[in-house]
């Protein structure tokens, strides 16, 4: 029986930390604030909307919402963004996508400042990660895989790591921040040939291929670490991850649930880098 990697464990303890980095800015009179930019009202957007404004007002972050119709211009969305890059009083910013189709999303985000970029979504923010230098920040799903592995001290040095999926939006990300931990980095797709192999070889394995339950049992052998990025939704309405997580958490040594796992923890990861960059502004 594997052990359970809780993401409530993982976001008390990042909640303590930001707590106490809010108190230390407010002293000197800076309060760490966060900037919403929305187009139009997907329901994914205003769910993400909403936990992250709860968990600001938990945290004692202000947040400032910039909210645009489904059409809006791209001459409206750009003069929002530099309006956003220009206040001082606003630390970070979160953008919402995808952007509807009208709109140009590659000038979007090449407008953004990567100092106020808390999504790590810039080219800048991405130079940062693949560096290992502090520039913008790192994606927010990733970096909660991070955490994790962190909070429950899962050590990467001279482990050998396999990331199943290649976004920028989690698995390049994932893998050059799994290097920086020093792990043996391999980086699995659609194309790699006999992926159940290359994944059972690995100590640690983050799981971002979008696919419901793609990887089972014949991907996993005894001693493994799994991080299930993916959140999908099965047959019977309910969420699940991209690991078959019935077949998988007999056999593996720890793993991380699906509701319960990284995506509760994604959102602290955010609040947390606004107030890291009110901290870099402030210091």
């Amino acid at each position: 029986m594997a052990k359970q990697l809780l993401g409530k464990e993982v976001t008390a303890a990042l909640n303590e930390k930001i707590k106490a980095n809010v108190a230390e800015l407010e002293a000197k009179g800076v309060k760490p604030t966060l900037g919403i930019i929305r187009v139009g009202e997907r329901e994914d957007d205003l769910s993400y909307e909403r936990g992250a404004t709860k968990r600001c007002e938990t945290l004692g972050v202000a947040y400032e919402k910039f909210l645009l119709p489904a059409d809006v211009t791209q001459e409206e969305l750009m003069a929002t963004i530099d309006k956003v890059n220009k206040d001082d009083s606003i630390h970070g910013v979160l953008i919402f996508r995808p952007l509807p189709k009208h709109l140009d999303e590659a000038a979007v985000i090449k407008a953004l400042s990567p100092e106020k970029d808390v999504d790590g979504i810039t080219d800048g923010s991405m130079v940062g990660v693949f560096a290992g230098t502090k520039q913008g920040f790192p994606p927010c799903t990733p970096q909660a895989c991070m955490e994790i592995l962190d909070h429950y001290g899962i050590d990467c040095t001279g482990k050998k790591a396999v990331v199943v999926g290649r976004s920028l939006v989690v698995g390049k990300p994932a893998a050059m921040m799994l290097l920086k931990k020093n792990a043996t980095v391999t980086i699995c797709h659609t194309r790699t040939k006999d992926m159940p192999s290359v994944v059972k070889e690995a100590d640690i394995v983050i799981v971002a291929a979008g696919r419901a339950g793609v990887v089972d049992d014949t991907y996993l052998r005894a001693g493994q670490t799994v991080i299930d990025v993916g959140i999908n939704v099965n047959e019977e309405g309910k969420l699940c991850g991209d690991v078959a997580y019935a077949k998988a958490e007999p056999i593996v040594e720890a793993i991380t649930p699906v509701p319960g796992g990284v995506g509760s923890v994604t959102t602290s990861v955010l609040v947390g880098h606004v107030v890291e960059a009110a901290m870099r502004k402030n210091s």
